[in-house]
Protein backbone atom coordinates (compact mmCIF):
# COMPACT_ATOMS: atom_id res chain seq x y z
CA UNK A 1 0.00 0.00 0.00
CA UNK A 2 1.39 3.41 -0.94
CA UNK A 3 0.94 6.66 0.92
CA UNK A 4 -1.71 7.83 -1.56
CA UNK A 5 -3.98 4.97 -0.41
CA UNK A 6 -3.98 6.37 3.15
CA UNK A 7 -4.83 9.84 1.89
CA UNK A 8 -1.39 11.45 2.35
CA UNK A 9 0.14 13.47 -0.43
CA UNK A 10 3.83 13.47 -1.24
CA UNK A 11 4.05 17.02 0.04
CA UNK A 12 2.49 16.08 3.39
CA UNK A 13 4.82 13.12 3.73
CA UNK A 14 7.85 15.29 2.92
CA UNK A 15 6.74 17.83 5.52
CA UNK A 16 6.63 15.17 8.23
CA UNK A 17 10.10 13.91 7.30
CA UNK A 18 11.57 17.40 7.42
CA UNK A 19 9.90 18.15 10.74
CA UNK A 20 11.23 15.02 12.45
CA UNK A 21 14.59 14.71 10.69
CA UNK A 22 13.73 11.55 8.73
CA UNK A 23 15.69 10.92 5.52
CA UNK A 24 14.64 8.48 2.81
CA UNK A 25 12.12 7.59 0.14
CA UNK A 26 11.73 3.87 0.81
CA UNK A 27 8.12 2.63 0.44
CA UNK A 28 8.57 0.68 3.70
CA UNK A 29 9.59 3.86 5.53
CA UNK A 30 6.75 5.84 3.97
CA UNK A 31 4.26 3.20 5.05
CA UNK A 32 5.51 3.34 8.67
CA UNK A 33 5.06 7.12 8.76
CA UNK A 34 1.53 6.78 7.39
CA UNK A 35 0.59 4.24 10.02
CA UNK A 36 2.08 6.39 12.80
CA UNK A 37 0.02 9.40 11.72
CA UNK A 38 -3.13 7.29 11.34
CA UNK A 39 -2.87 5.59 14.74
CA UNK A 40 -1.98 8.89 16.46
CA UNK A 41 -5.64 9.90 16.34
CA UNK A 42 -6.52 7.04 18.68
CA UNK A 43 -5.32 6.08 22.16
CA UNK A 44 -4.19 2.60 21.13
CA UNK A 45 -0.92 1.26 22.51
CA UNK A 46 1.79 1.02 19.85
CA UNK A 47 4.81 -1.30 19.76
CA UNK A 48 7.65 -0.18 17.51
CA UNK A 49 9.99 -2.99 16.51
CA UNK A 50 13.19 -3.13 14.52
CA UNK A 51 16.92 -3.65 14.85
CA UNK A 52 19.14 -1.36 16.88
CA UNK A 53 20.04 1.82 15.03
CA UNK A 54 17.12 1.96 12.57
CA UNK A 55 15.59 5.15 13.98
CA UNK A 56 12.70 3.81 16.06
CA UNK A 57 12.83 6.92 18.28
CA UNK A 58 11.26 9.12 15.55
CA UNK A 59 7.90 7.37 15.54
CA UNK A 60 6.75 8.02 19.14
CA UNK A 61 7.36 11.73 18.48
CA UNK A 62 5.22 11.57 15.33
CA UNK A 63 2.45 9.76 17.20
CA UNK A 64 2.49 12.34 20.01
CA UNK A 65 2.62 15.34 17.67
CA UNK A 66 -0.40 14.20 15.64
CA UNK A 67 -2.49 13.10 18.63
CA UNK A 68 -4.98 14.95 20.80
CA UNK A 69 -2.26 14.87 23.49
CA UNK A 70 0.16 17.03 21.51
CA UNK A 71 -0.08 19.85 24.07
CA UNK A 72 0.53 17.44 26.94
CA UNK A 73 3.90 16.18 28.23
CA UNK A 74 6.10 13.77 26.29
CA UNK A 75 8.72 11.66 28.04
CA UNK A 76 11.12 9.05 26.64
CA UNK A 77 12.46 6.44 29.07
CA UNK A 78 15.27 4.01 28.18
CA UNK A 79 14.21 0.96 30.20
CA UNK A 80 17.50 -0.81 29.50
CA UNK A 81 19.59 2.02 30.96
CA UNK A 82 17.92 2.17 34.39
CA UNK A 83 19.23 -0.28 37.03
CA UNK A 84 16.76 -2.99 37.99
CA UNK A 85 16.60 -1.79 41.60
CA UNK A 86 15.36 1.70 40.66
CA UNK A 87 13.21 1.13 37.55
CA UNK A 88 9.94 0.82 39.55
CA UNK A 89 10.69 4.07 41.38
CA UNK A 90 11.44 5.87 38.11
CA UNK A 91 8.23 4.71 36.45
CA UNK A 92 5.76 4.68 39.34
CA UNK A 93 7.37 6.88 42.00
CA UNK A 94 8.00 6.27 45.69
CA UNK A 95 7.10 7.62 49.11
CA UNK A 96 9.55 9.02 51.62
CA UNK A 97 11.22 6.15 53.47
CA UNK A 98 10.19 3.52 50.91
CA UNK A 99 13.85 2.42 50.78
CA UNK A 100 17.17 3.53 52.22
CA UNK A 101 17.84 6.49 49.91
CA UNK A 102 14.21 7.63 49.66
CA UNK A 103 14.62 10.89 51.62
CA UNK A 104 11.54 12.49 50.05
CA UNK A 105 8.59 11.50 47.93
CA UNK A 106 9.22 11.11 44.20
CA UNK A 107 6.75 11.25 41.32
CA UNK A 108 7.28 8.64 38.62
CA UNK A 109 6.90 9.07 34.87
CA UNK A 110 3.36 7.70 34.85
CA UNK A 111 2.37 10.48 37.22
CA UNK A 112 4.18 13.42 35.63
CA UNK A 113 3.27 12.32 32.07
CA UNK A 114 -0.46 12.40 32.87
CA UNK A 115 -2.53 13.40 29.82
CA UNK A 116 0.55 13.01 27.66
CA UNK A 117 2.65 10.32 25.97
CA UNK A 118 5.23 8.03 27.54
CA UNK A 119 7.77 6.33 25.26
CA UNK A 120 9.24 3.18 26.79
CA UNK A 121 12.36 2.36 24.78
CA UNK A 122 13.92 -1.12 25.17
CA UNK A 123 10.73 -2.30 26.87
CA UNK A 124 11.88 -5.90 26.49
CA UNK A 125 14.53 -5.26 29.18
CA UNK A 126 11.99 -4.59 31.94
CA UNK A 127 12.20 -6.93 34.95
CA UNK A 128 9.26 -9.32 35.41
CA UNK A 129 8.01 -7.52 38.53
CA UNK A 130 7.90 -4.21 36.64
CA UNK A 131 6.08 -5.91 33.77
CA UNK A 132 3.27 -6.85 36.16
CA UNK A 133 2.95 -3.23 37.30
CA UNK A 134 3.02 -1.97 33.72
CA UNK A 135 0.26 -4.37 32.68
CA UNK A 136 -1.97 -3.04 35.46
CA UNK A 137 -1.45 0.57 34.35
CA UNK A 138 -2.25 -0.28 30.75
CA UNK A 139 -5.41 -2.17 31.66
CA UNK A 140 -6.83 0.01 34.44
CA UNK A 141 -4.89 3.27 34.42
CA UNK A 142 -4.03 2.62 38.08
CA UNK A 143 -0.69 2.36 39.85
CA UNK A 144 0.77 2.53 43.36
CA UNK A 145 3.93 4.33 44.40
CA UNK A 146 6.60 2.24 46.09
CA UNK A 147 6.07 2.31 49.86
CA UNK A 148 2.43 3.39 49.54
CA UNK A 149 -0.97 1.67 49.56
CA UNK A 150 -2.81 4.52 47.87
CA UNK A 151 -4.04 3.80 44.35
CA UNK A 152 -3.33 6.63 41.90
CA UNK A 153 -4.86 7.17 38.46
CA UNK A 154 -3.12 8.25 35.29
CA UNK A 155 -4.18 8.95 31.72
CA UNK A 156 -1.04 8.21 29.73
CA UNK A 157 -0.67 6.99 26.16
CA UNK A 158 2.12 4.37 26.08
CA UNK A 159 4.30 3.82 23.02
CA UNK A 160 6.95 1.12 23.43
CA UNK A 161 9.92 0.02 21.34
CA UNK A 162 12.22 -2.98 21.30
CA UNK A 163 14.91 -4.57 19.16
CA UNK A 164 14.30 -8.00 20.70
CA UNK A 165 12.54 -10.94 19.12
CA UNK A 166 9.56 -10.71 21.46
CA UNK A 167 8.19 -14.15 20.56
CA UNK A 168 11.51 -15.68 21.58
CA UNK A 169 11.60 -13.58 24.76
CA UNK A 170 8.15 -14.90 25.67
CA UNK A 171 9.21 -18.50 25.02
CA UNK A 172 12.32 -17.96 27.15
CA UNK A 173 10.21 -16.67 30.02
CA UNK A 174 11.73 -13.18 29.89
CA UNK A 175 8.60 -11.31 28.85
CA UNK A 176 4.94 -11.71 29.75
CA UNK A 177 2.74 -12.79 26.87
CA UNK A 178 -0.29 -10.86 28.16
CA UNK A 179 1.78 -7.67 28.36
CA UNK A 180 3.10 -8.22 24.84
CA UNK A 181 -0.42 -8.38 23.40
CA UNK A 182 -1.47 -5.35 25.44
CA UNK A 183 1.46 -3.29 24.12
CA UNK A 184 1.17 -4.63 20.60
CA UNK A 185 -2.30 -3.34 19.74
CA UNK A 186 -0.66 -1.77 16.70
CA UNK A 187 2.84 -2.72 15.56
CA UNK A 188 5.12 -0.50 13.49
CA UNK A 189 8.09 -2.43 12.16
CA UNK A 190 10.89 -0.08 11.16
CA UNK A 191 12.91 -1.58 8.28
CA UNK A 192 16.61 -2.34 8.58
CA UNK A 193 18.94 -0.19 6.48
CA UNK A 194 19.69 -3.13 4.13
CA UNK A 195 15.94 -3.17 3.34
CA UNK A 196 16.15 0.47 2.25
CA UNK A 197 18.99 0.23 -0.27
CA UNK A 198 17.70 3.18 -2.27
CA UNK A 199 18.10 5.42 0.80
CA UNK A 200 21.69 4.49 1.68
CA UNK A 201 23.53 6.90 -0.71
CA UNK A 202 21.15 9.71 0.31
CA UNK A 203 21.79 9.12 4.01
CA UNK A 204 25.55 8.91 3.48
CA UNK A 205 25.62 12.20 1.57
CA UNK A 206 23.61 13.92 4.31
CA UNK A 207 25.87 12.64 7.11
CA UNK A 208 29.06 13.31 5.15
CA UNK A 209 27.99 16.86 4.32
CA UNK A 210 27.15 17.59 7.96
CA UNK A 211 30.49 16.28 9.22
CA UNK A 212 32.53 18.00 6.51
CA UNK A 213 30.87 21.30 7.42
CA UNK A 214 31.43 20.69 11.14
CA UNK A 215 35.12 19.87 10.76
CA UNK A 216 35.71 22.32 7.88
CA UNK A 217 36.70 19.61 5.44
CA UNK A 218 36.20 19.48 1.65
CA UNK A 219 32.93 17.84 0.55
CA UNK A 220 32.88 14.09 -0.06
CA UNK A 221 31.78 12.35 -3.25
CA UNK A 222 31.32 8.64 -4.01
CA UNK A 223 32.14 6.97 -7.30
CA UNK A 224 29.80 4.38 -8.79
CA UNK A 225 31.61 1.37 -7.29
CA UNK A 226 31.63 2.95 -3.84
CA UNK A 227 27.90 3.66 -4.04
CA UNK A 228 27.24 0.06 -5.07
CA UNK A 229 29.37 -1.23 -2.19
CA UNK A 230 27.42 0.91 0.29
CA UNK A 231 24.12 -0.42 -1.00
CA UNK A 232 25.22 -4.06 -0.92
CA UNK A 233 26.73 -4.00 2.58
CA UNK A 234 24.85 -5.65 5.43
CA UNK A 235 24.85 -2.72 7.91
CA UNK A 236 24.43 -4.63 11.10
CA UNK A 237 24.50 -1.32 13.03
CA UNK A 238 22.06 0.24 10.53
CA UNK A 239 21.87 4.06 10.34
CA UNK A 240 24.08 4.50 13.39
CA UNK A 241 26.85 2.47 11.74
CA UNK A 242 26.52 4.38 8.45
CA UNK A 243 26.73 7.69 10.30
CA UNK A 244 29.87 6.61 12.15
CA UNK A 245 31.46 5.53 8.86
CA UNK A 246 30.67 8.89 7.23
CA UNK A 247 32.24 10.75 10.16
CA UNK A 248 35.43 8.66 10.09
CA UNK A 249 35.90 9.16 6.37
CA UNK A 250 35.18 12.90 6.56
CA UNK A 251 37.88 13.34 9.21
CA UNK A 252 40.55 10.86 8.15
CA UNK A 253 40.61 10.75 4.34
CA UNK A 254 42.61 13.49 2.63
CA UNK A 255 41.29 12.53 -0.81
CA UNK A 256 37.56 13.14 -0.63
CA UNK A 257 36.86 11.40 -3.93
CA UNK A 258 35.83 8.14 -2.26
CA UNK A 259 36.30 4.83 -4.04
CA UNK A 260 35.16 1.34 -3.12
CA UNK A 261 38.72 0.50 -2.10
CA UNK A 262 38.72 3.38 0.37
CA UNK A 263 35.34 2.34 1.78
CA UNK A 264 36.52 -1.21 2.43
CA UNK A 265 39.06 0.10 4.93
CA UNK A 266 36.23 1.32 7.14
CA UNK A 267 33.72 -1.51 6.82
CA UNK A 268 33.83 -3.90 9.80
CA UNK A 269 33.88 -7.04 7.64
CA UNK A 270 33.16 -8.47 4.24
CA UNK A 271 29.38 -8.33 4.53
CA UNK A 272 26.71 -10.45 2.90
CA UNK A 273 23.04 -11.20 3.30
CA UNK A 274 23.74 -14.03 5.74
CA UNK A 275 25.58 -11.82 8.21
CA UNK A 276 29.00 -10.52 9.08
CA UNK A 277 32.13 -12.59 8.67
CA UNK A 278 34.95 -12.03 11.15
CA UNK A 279 38.30 -10.77 9.93
CA UNK A 280 41.32 -12.94 10.36
CA UNK A 281 44.15 -11.72 12.63
CA UNK A 282 46.40 -11.22 9.60
CA UNK A 283 44.26 -8.47 8.09
CA UNK A 284 45.21 -4.82 8.29
CA UNK A 285 45.35 -3.08 11.64
CA UNK A 286 43.53 0.17 12.28
CA UNK A 287 40.11 -0.94 11.14
CA UNK A 288 36.91 -0.90 13.18
CA UNK A 289 36.77 -4.14 15.15
CA UNK A 290 33.65 -3.23 17.12
CA UNK A 291 31.46 -5.95 15.62
CA UNK A 292 34.16 -8.59 16.10
CA UNK A 293 34.10 -7.72 19.82
CA UNK A 294 30.39 -8.52 19.89
CA UNK A 295 30.95 -11.80 18.10
CA UNK A 296 33.85 -12.75 20.38
CA UNK A 297 31.77 -11.86 23.42
CA UNK A 298 29.00 -14.21 22.28
CA UNK A 299 31.60 -16.96 21.83
CA UNK A 300 32.95 -16.38 25.34
CA UNK A 301 29.47 -16.46 26.83
CA UNK A 302 28.66 -19.67 24.97
CA UNK A 303 31.83 -21.23 26.41
CA UNK A 304 30.80 -20.02 29.85
CA UNK A 305 27.36 -21.57 29.41
CA UNK A 306 28.92 -24.85 28.29
CA UNK A 307 31.13 -24.93 31.39
CA UNK A 308 28.15 -24.29 33.66
CA UNK A 309 26.20 -27.08 31.98
CA UNK A 310 29.12 -29.47 32.45
CA UNK A 311 29.26 -28.53 36.12
CA UNK A 312 25.55 -29.22 36.46
CA UNK A 313 26.01 -32.62 34.88
CA UNK A 314 28.76 -33.59 37.33
CA UNK A 315 27.95 -36.92 38.93
CA UNK A 316 25.64 -38.01 36.10
CA UNK A 317 26.40 -40.65 33.51
CA UNK A 318 26.86 -39.32 29.98
CA UNK A 319 26.29 -41.63 27.06
CA UNK A 320 28.18 -39.90 24.26
CA UNK A 321 27.90 -40.99 20.65
CA UNK A 322 31.23 -41.08 18.76
CA UNK A 323 34.80 -41.28 19.99
CA UNK A 324 35.34 -39.99 23.56
CA UNK A 325 38.39 -37.94 22.57
CA UNK A 326 36.43 -36.05 19.90
CA UNK A 327 34.54 -33.98 22.47
CA UNK A 328 36.56 -30.81 21.87
CA UNK A 329 36.63 -31.11 18.10
CA UNK A 330 32.95 -31.87 17.48
CA UNK A 331 29.56 -31.42 19.12
CA UNK A 332 28.47 -34.95 20.09
CA UNK A 333 24.97 -36.08 20.91
CA UNK A 334 24.64 -36.33 24.68
CA UNK A 335 22.10 -38.50 26.49
CA UNK A 336 21.74 -37.77 30.20
CA UNK A 337 21.09 -40.68 32.54
CA UNK A 338 20.78 -39.57 36.19
CA UNK A 339 22.47 -41.86 38.69
CA UNK A 340 20.43 -43.36 41.49
CA UNK A 341 23.09 -44.42 43.97
CA UNK A 342 25.91 -41.88 43.75
CA UNK A 343 25.85 -38.34 45.05
CA UNK A 344 26.84 -35.39 42.87
CA UNK A 345 30.61 -35.01 42.78
CA UNK A 346 32.27 -31.76 43.85
CA UNK A 347 33.53 -29.40 41.17
CA UNK A 348 37.18 -30.09 40.56
CA UNK A 349 40.05 -27.60 40.18
CA UNK A 350 40.02 -27.84 36.37
CA UNK A 351 36.36 -26.72 36.25
CA UNK A 352 37.16 -23.73 38.46
CA UNK A 353 40.19 -22.80 36.34
CA UNK A 354 38.13 -22.96 33.13
CA UNK A 355 35.44 -20.77 34.65
CA UNK A 356 37.98 -18.17 35.78
CA UNK A 357 39.55 -18.08 32.32
CA UNK A 358 36.14 -17.40 30.74
CA UNK A 359 35.41 -14.65 33.29
CA UNK A 360 38.75 -13.00 32.48
CA UNK A 361 37.95 -13.13 28.75
CA UNK A 362 34.53 -11.55 29.35
CA UNK A 363 36.07 -8.80 31.47
CA UNK A 364 38.69 -8.05 28.80
CA UNK A 365 36.10 -7.85 25.99
CA UNK A 366 33.97 -5.46 28.03
CA UNK A 367 37.03 -3.34 28.78
CA UNK A 368 37.95 -3.20 25.08
CA UNK A 369 34.40 -2.26 24.09
CA UNK A 370 34.43 0.61 26.61
CA UNK A 371 37.79 1.80 25.25
CA UNK A 372 36.54 1.72 21.66
CA UNK A 373 33.46 3.77 22.57
CA UNK A 374 35.43 6.13 24.84
CA UNK A 375 33.32 5.10 27.82
CA UNK A 376 29.94 5.39 26.07
CA UNK A 377 28.05 2.60 27.86
CA UNK A 378 25.03 2.62 25.56
CA UNK A 379 27.19 2.16 22.45
CA UNK A 380 29.42 -0.39 24.18
CA UNK A 381 26.38 -2.44 25.23
CA UNK A 382 25.04 -2.37 21.67
CA UNK A 383 28.37 -3.60 20.30
CA UNK A 384 28.52 -6.41 22.86
CA UNK A 385 24.94 -7.40 22.13
CA UNK A 386 23.18 -6.88 25.45
CA UNK A 387 21.31 -4.16 27.35
CA UNK A 388 22.87 -1.12 29.00
CA UNK A 389 21.58 -2.33 32.38
CA UNK A 390 23.38 -5.66 31.95
CA UNK A 391 26.59 -3.80 31.06
CA UNK A 392 26.20 -1.61 34.15
CA UNK A 393 25.88 -4.72 36.32
CA UNK A 394 28.93 -6.37 34.77
CA UNK A 395 31.03 -3.20 35.14
CA UNK A 396 30.27 -3.26 38.86
CA UNK A 397 30.88 -7.01 39.04
CA UNK A 398 34.34 -6.76 37.43
CA UNK A 399 35.27 -3.43 39.01
CA UNK A 400 35.84 -1.72 35.65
Amino acid sequence: MTFCQLGMTQQELLGIKQRFGIIGQSPLLNRDIEVAVQVARTDLSVLITGESGVGKEHFPKIIHAFSARKHGPYFAVNCGAIPEGTIDSELFGHEKGAFTDAKSEHKGYFEIANNGTLFLDEVGELPMQTQVRLLRVLETGEFIRMGSSKVLKTNVRVVAATNLNMRQAIEDGRFREDLYYRLNTVEIRVPALRERKEDIPLLFRKFATDFCNRYQMPPLSLNEDATRLLQNSYWRGNIRQLKNLAEQIAVIEMDHQISAETLRKYLPAEENQQGIVMRTPTQEAGKDYSHEIGILYNMVMQNKKDIEELKALHGERLAVSGEPDSLEATTPTITIAPTETTARKPIDAEDIEDSLRVDDSEKELIRRALELTKGNRKEAAARLGFSERTLYRKIKEYGL
